[in-house]
């Protein structure tokens, strides 16, 4: 899987946008939807296909030219694009499931939902031992194109997320944190501990494996 990179410029979003809901296009076609030069539109282009938001394939075209290029969005770059409104549509989300059937319920959906990540992950990881879970599920992350690493010292791993999915996706009550906290703990078999969350000031969330039993 390509790493995705939400950071993109705005000319480059632009070019997302002509690209969701539409049959894929050439580069003169972007030009001509943009009114920019071949140069630009080739510049932007290069800059989704390195951030995984569109995807590239050839057009042979009758003789033996050069085949050109048709360019298509992928389902990142729809993701790209809801979260410009996330940050306003999941709280609300929340508040209504609160509203309609109180903590109970949100604690109901905040498990399942943590056992189906859970379950996603777990499928590929191999070692028993909890520690060696947790790296390999930053192993896992990582290679998804999330900024995370395993940061060990005197024995002690901690998972050091500096990229969340779900930075516009924050309640109040920080829902989508418990989900994330749950999913590792269900991951690697023992309770997990965050020791740092972005959305409290931190530059990034770190988790580290719980003390039982006196370990």
């Amino acid at each position: 899987m390509s790493a995705v990179n939400a950071t993109i410029s705005g000319a480059a979003l632009r070019v997302v946008k002509l690209l969701v809901g539409n049959r894929p296009q050439t580069v003169a076609e972007l030009m001509d939807s943009l009114g920019t030069t071949r140069t630009a539109v080739t510049e932007q282009l290069d800059e989704l296909l390195a951030a995984g938001y569109v995807a590239r394939e050839p057009q042979r075209l009758p003789g033996r030219g050069r085949p050109r290029y048709l360019y298509s969005a992928t389902q990142a770059a729809l993701a790209l694009l809801f979260t410009s409104n996330a940050r306003v549509l999941v709280p609300a989300i929340w508040d209504a499931v609160r509203e309609s059937g109180g903590e109970k319920l949100v604690r109901d959906i905040t498990r399942r939902v943590s056992r189906t990540m859970a379950d996603y992950y777990s499928q590929r990881i191999k070692a028993v031992e909890p520690k060696q879970r947790l790296r390999q599920l930053i192993e896992l992350m990582s290679q998804e194109g999330a900024l995370v690493e395993a940061v060990e010292k005197h024995g002690h791993l901690t998972m050091r997320k500096r990229s969340c999915p779900f930075i516009s996706m924050v309640d109040d009550h920080k829902t989508v944190c418990a989900v994330d906290l749950e999913t590792i703990g269900l991951v690697v078999g023992r309770p997990v501990r965050r020791t740092a969350c972005r959305h409290t000031g931190s530059p990034c969330c770190t988790f580290e494996l719980a003390e039982t039993n006196g370990r």
